[in-house]
């Protein structure tokens, strides 16, 4: 039996391939796995708080120190930490915003993303901690940026491999839904490349 974190970080609550796809890779991989365990995270619906001078503060101070101010300031921190560990599939949907991550899912990314929690740093560099898990991206763009010229503008999906690699998550699948913005019938085309991905996924 094995846990599945699926996150979503759009800020659309209707309409959002993302959501759809993400969504759609869950329910089959439930049905062909009704034992495992599903945990939601909607970082639109219930967003996570940017870091502080406060909460950064109390990331450095050891757990035993704290004080009970202390301790709530980073009870959702914590919780969230909590999740990503406890999973065994991390399933993410990450639309581009702006060549992107949204705003949102870099905040979850910085309550995780902790010095003797998920990462360490040793003499020869940072290692990750989170280790043993699959992750499955489904990112969601208005324009094609896995290919061409628009490529070296595809700060999103750069950016999740490397800081998801920088904790230790490097066993990814990423599952494009690209040109959303360039007609009906790229949306269509789109939304068919992802299911039959993620047919194939389920059915490995």
């Amino acid at each position: 039996m094995a846990t599945i974190l699926h996150i979503n970080s759009s800020i659309r609550s209707t309409g959002s391939v993302s959501r759809q796809l993400s969504s759609e890779f869950v329910s089959k991989w439930k049905v062909a796995n009704p034992r495992d365990i599903v945990i939601e995270r909607d970082l639109a619906q219930d967003p996570v708080p940017h870091l502080t001078e406060q909460m950064m503060g109390v990331f450095f101070t050891p757990a035993d120190q704290r004080s009970p101010e202390q301790t709530r300031t980073v009870e959702l921190a914590d919780a969230l930490v909590e999740e990503l560990l406890r999973a065994d599939v991390i399933v993410l949907g990450a639309p581009m915003y702006n060549f992107s991550i949204s705003s949102a899912l870099k905040a979850w990314i910085d309550h995780v993303t902790r010095v003797g929690v998920t990462f360490n740093y040793t003499e020869t560099g940072a290692v990750g901690l989170v280790r043993d898990k699959k992750v499955y991206v489904f990112t969601a763009s208005g324009g094609v940026y896995s290919e061409g010229p628009a490529q070296s503008m595809n700060f999103q999906e750069t950016y999740l491999r490397v800081i998801l690699g920088f904790i230790g998550l490097t066993d990814i699948t990423v599952v494009r839904a690209e040109g959303l913005a360039m007609g009906e019938p790229s949306v269509d085309a789109a939304l068919n490349h992802g299911r039959e991905m993620i047919d194939g996924l389920i059915s490995a």
